[in-house]
């Protein structure tokens, strides 16, 4: 059944996605985002300081996101940098998401013989 708290939010755009995953286990700093986005995409998401921090601010203001406490790094810039973490809205609509890939995978997979 639809989720009337994710309507508006679905899709995820592949940035907003690859985010809420790197969110997914524990709150980041913006740097750390960046870096697992590009990992987890192989490089091909990269996101510079205006896109991420843009980003960030338009998925804390979809309620996808909020603010968090230094999770424990003592990295030498941990008391300056700002950490975020997935919401309930956020973890849902990466559930929801995935949900709608798994869907469209299977059914590719069924028309393609793959």
């Amino acid at each position: 059944m639809p989720d009337p708290d994710l309507d508006g939010i679905l899709p995820l755009t592949p940035a907003v996605f690859h985010v809420l995953v790197a969110l997914a286990s524990e709150a980041k700093h913006g740097y750390a985002i960046a870096r697992e986005v590009e990992d987890l995409t192989d490089g091909r998401i990269l996101m510079g300081p205006g896109t991420l921090y843009g980003s960030l601010q338009r998925m804390a203001d979809a309620g996808l996101i909020e603010e968090s406490s230094n999770p424990g790094d003592a990295a030498r810039h941990a008391q300056r940098r700002r950490y975020y973490k997935a919401t309930r809205l956020g973890r849902a609509a990466l559930r929801a998401e995935s949900e709608r890939l798994l869907r469209a995978l299977d059914l590719v997979r069924e028309r393609t013989g793959g």
